[in-house]
């Protein structure tokens, strides 16, 4: 059907007779109406509706002619508005009360626009802010329809309907939405040169018997009693076993610090007696800030004790192979997150067994609770962004004063990163917060922020630097209870195999930073549908495992001021080939690329068994 036929059937257009705006006769031509229009049956029929009487109101006719009866036709819009008078409000009145809410809450913190409160009232006060010109153009232009239509102006009419749709169209595409969502990885295509004894191995060790706790309300998850720190220490036990392809945890360690000094030009060395290691965990739930979780005086955590950090436990088993297997001392140890406090609740269950070893602490502990305080040294940190007025980075001097340096992060997905593990957690390492006034915004080259691939990310230069990257001598994710950063304050249950709706109970290792973050992420992308599908989040990975010509063109030279020297690939990445059999190209002999092993806890009953050398 033609348009010029549509608009003639409903009385729009001529059709060869026009309704006529009159007060006396309404239809000429003779046709009938039918709901106010013509229906176009013959001359001084009786009509079988309402019929246009007046040039306004709806009248019963009798023979074509008007009977005088007004009547008005139902209006279901009219009829609410007329019960629920209130109603039409309700829109612009929530719209408007979110958006202040949103600007109150969020322009002092731009974090909070990730929180879930926030989440709801963005979107709403949007959708506010794009009804107001909406409504107020709408009006305008259906009262200049009105016009049109009782001139039976057709061409300008059509164009009033096809500018509503337009504007339509456009609200529906501008309004606030998630982030977007990336297509699903492509399966082994490995990029990247792997790093370690075997080359870009990472190992898994799952063991649901570490974990025993019924969830919030039930106890804490970090207590001995719903945490084991015997499973604990079989996990760690196996996890370097199964890294070094050794029996003994003593000759793993033997093995890892050797790796290391060979392929930095320092001969087959094993560790020496006085060489300090400094240990980087995660515990952003006790970050330096007012949403920080610890009391500065008492230093009890008192909110949010649920909380997914590197767990006590995990530390403990990490301290009893570095003391116990390697023969590190414990004073030459310092291990903690350097933009955080080192709570009570935790450093008593390390302290107990270790209390030589120097617990890092942002503020160096209070009366009565002493700790180690971060200070830092006088070496630099510069971003490969090259950012131009800001105050100059430095690292703690606990890392530059460390030989070997080992990263345990948490297993844990991020509103704005997508995922944060090994890489991530390195916020923390530059003692300051990643958006701390006068510095780079570490944020803002987060996939929330800018989305896609082949771009700058500044968790590359925190990877390589030579007091991170330069001196990792071992990687750990304690995916013991495993989370959503910042929105979540306890851990989720895994639904799916081998997890079965239970915790994640995991631990993994690598020697390559860019492969352990890798096999985490496949495991978090296929675990949760949101952030870790977040588009670009892994991009760190591809641009860190070809940082010596990225596919941002970055320089990536965090080591000096000016672009000079050109970080070399940090190690392999690539997504498995699917979740059931979770296989990277070195498991499907292929050479190249990633290797997973999984292993189960050792056989193990006693300390001196464990650390047999």
């Amino acid at each position: 059907m033609q348009i010029k036929d549509w608009l003639d059937q409903w009385g729009i257009g001529p059709g060869g007779n026009r309704l006529a705006r009159s007060r006396d006769i309404v239809a000429t031509g003779g046709r009938e109406a039918v709901a106010g229009l013509c229906a176009g049956v013959g001359a001084g029929e009786r009509n079988k509706d309402f019929f246009v009487c007046g040039g306004n109101e709806m009248s019963h006719t009798e023979n074509g002619k008007c009977t005088g009866e007004n009547r008005s036709k139902f209006n279901p819009v009219q009829e609410l508005r007329s019960k629920h008078p209130g109603l039409f409000w309700t829109f612009p009145v929530a719209g408007f009360l979110a958006l202040v809410w949103f600007l109150i809450r969020v322009i002092p913190k731009p974090a909070r626009a990730a929180y879930p409160c926030q989440r709801v009232a963005g979107p709403l006060a949007g959708s506010f802010l794009l009804w107001i010109p909406g409504a107020l153009a709408s009006l305008a232009i259906f009262h200049r329809m009105r016009l049109m239509i009782l001139r039976s102006r057709r061409n300008l009419v059509l164009s009033g309907l096809l500018l509503i749709l337009a504007l339509g169209i456009a609200a529906i595409g501008t309004a606030p939405d998630r982030a977007a969502l990336a297509d699903n990885p492509v399966p082994n295509a490995p990029v990247g040169a792997g790093k370690g004894i075997y080359p870009g191995r990472v190992g898994w060790v799952h063991d649901p018997a570490v974990t025993d706790w019924a969830g919030p309300g039930q106890g804490h998850w970090w207590e001995g009693s719903h945490t084991k720190q015997d499973v604990a220490d079989r996990m760690m036990s196996s996890a370097v076993r199964s890294l070094t392809g050794k029996n003994r945890d003593a000759q793993a360690w033997d093995a890892l610090f050797r790796h290391f000094n060979q392929t930095r030009g320092q001969g087959n060395a094993g560790y020496k007696p006085g060489e300090k290691i400094t240990i980087k965990v995660n515990l952003v739930g006790c970050i330096v800030t007012a949403a920080g979780a610890v009391d500065p005086v008492s230093y009890d955590m008192v909110r949010t004790l649920d909380y997914m950090n590197t767990s006590p436990q995990m530390m403990v088993a990490l301290l009893r192979q570095l003391v116990h297997a390697a023969g590190v001392r414990q004073s030459d140890i310092s291990i903690g997150d350097p933009l955080t406090l080192f709570p009570n609740q935790y450093y008593e269950i390390c302290h107990r067994e270790f209390p030589e070893v120097h617990y890092l602490d942002h503020n160096g502990g209070s009366v009565g609770h002493p700790r180690t305080k971060v200070e830092p040294s006088a070496v630099p940190f510069y971003w490969s962004s090259r950012p131009a007025g800001k105050s100059q980075d430095y690292f703690p001097t606990a890392y530059v004063e460390a030989r070997y340096f080992i990263n345990m992060a948490n297993l844990k997905s991020h509103t704005l990163a997508g995922v944060t593990l090994c890489a991530k957690n390195h916020l923390g390492s530059l003692i300051r917060t990643p958006p701390a006034s006068g510095y780079y915004n570490i944020h803002d080259s987060l996939t929330r922020n800018v989305p896609g691939y082949g771009h700058y990310r500044a968790l590359v230069d925190l990877m390589g630097h030579a007091q991170t990257g330069g001196k990792g001598l071992v990687y750990f994710i304690d995916g013991l209870y495993a989370g959503v950063h910042p929105i979540e304050t306890s851990p989720k249950r895994w639904k799916k195999a081998p997890f079965n709706d239970n915790w994640s109970s995991s631990l993994f290792v690598s020697q390559d930073p860019v492969a352990i973050d890798s096999v985490a992420f496949d495991f978090l992308y296929e675990e949760w549908s949101d952030y870790p599908h977040m588009s670009g989040a892994d991009d760190y990975l591809h641009e860190a495992a070809l940082a010596d010509n990225p596919p941002s063109g970055t320089f990536y030279d965090p080591d000096h001021a000016t672009a000079a020297a050109r970080l070399g690939s940090l190690g392999a990445h690539e997504h498995w080939n699917n979740a059931e059999r979770r296989q990277y190209s070195r498991n499907l002999g292929q050479g190249k690329g990633i290797e997973l092993i999984k292993s189960e806890t050792a056989s193990i009953s006693t300390k001196e068994k464990a650390y047999a050398k």
